[in-house]
């Protein structure tokens, strides 16, 4: 499950599956209507049905589309939350509806300036009851691998050990097995277009990879 090699060998693999998750990602047919069927499938989890604190994130650029299904999500009786970054940091916002979003940094829709000081809109992660984590390639055991930052993984480290992590991928995102280290992060769940894969996300520290 876990791989062990050295360290230019390990950057140097996951600079491979970045490439290829990012050109299968790129080449996937019909997105709209496919992201339609995976967050379809998201919301009808049963981990999603119980939470009430949920963060999702608006997509960007070839991930599965978020934005379509985010209205509905607002709508309902959930509290919504996003994320959104300052200075390498996420910080977590209270979207009580689209109008909220601005364009920012990057051509990413963020939530406004004017409103990210308002007290009642920052939201602390152990709030959270469910986190929909974004990732570049994943594998059937929840593996993930991202774009090389490390933002999630310090999010996730303050996170509440039993607040599941679920992920939104095409099922051309999918690998064999992404290699993971001891302190990386495992995804309670992946949902595609497919299936729902079944992770091993229980056993999680935190990462510090910057996967």
């Amino acid at each position: 499950m876990f791989v062990v090699m050295n360290q230019n060998a390990l950057a140097e693999k996951k600079r491979q599956i970045r490439k290829a998750a990012h050109a299968a990602r790129k080449a996937q047919p019909a997105k709209d209507a496919v992201s339609q069927q995976i967050t379809n499938r998201f919301v009808q989890l049963a981990e999603y049905v119980a939470a009430q604190w949920v963060m999702w994130y608006v997509d960007v650029r070839d991930e599965v589309r978020t934005r379509h299904a985010l209205p509905g999500a607002v709508a309902s009786d959930k509290k919504i939350v996003i994320p959104y970054c300052v200075d390498g940091e996420l910080q977590l916002f209270l979207l009580e509806s689209l109008q909220e979003l601005e364009v920012g940094m990057y051509e990413i829709l963020e939530p406004r300036e004017d409103l990210r000081n308002t007290a009642s809109k920052n939201v602390d992660v152990k709030q959270l009851d469910l986190i929909l984590v974004p990732g570049v390639g994943f594998d059937a055991a929840g593996g993930r691998i991202g774009h090389g930052k490390g933002y999630y993984d310090k999010l996730l480290e303050n996170a509440r050990p039993e607040t599941p992590l679920i992920s939104l991928a095409f099922e051309c995102q999918m690998f064999d097995e992404i290699p993971m280290q001891r302190h990386d992060i495992f995804m309670d769940k992946v949902v595609t277009e497919k299936r729902v894969y079944d992770g091993i996300g229980r056993d999680r520290i935190g990462g510090s990879d910057k996967a």
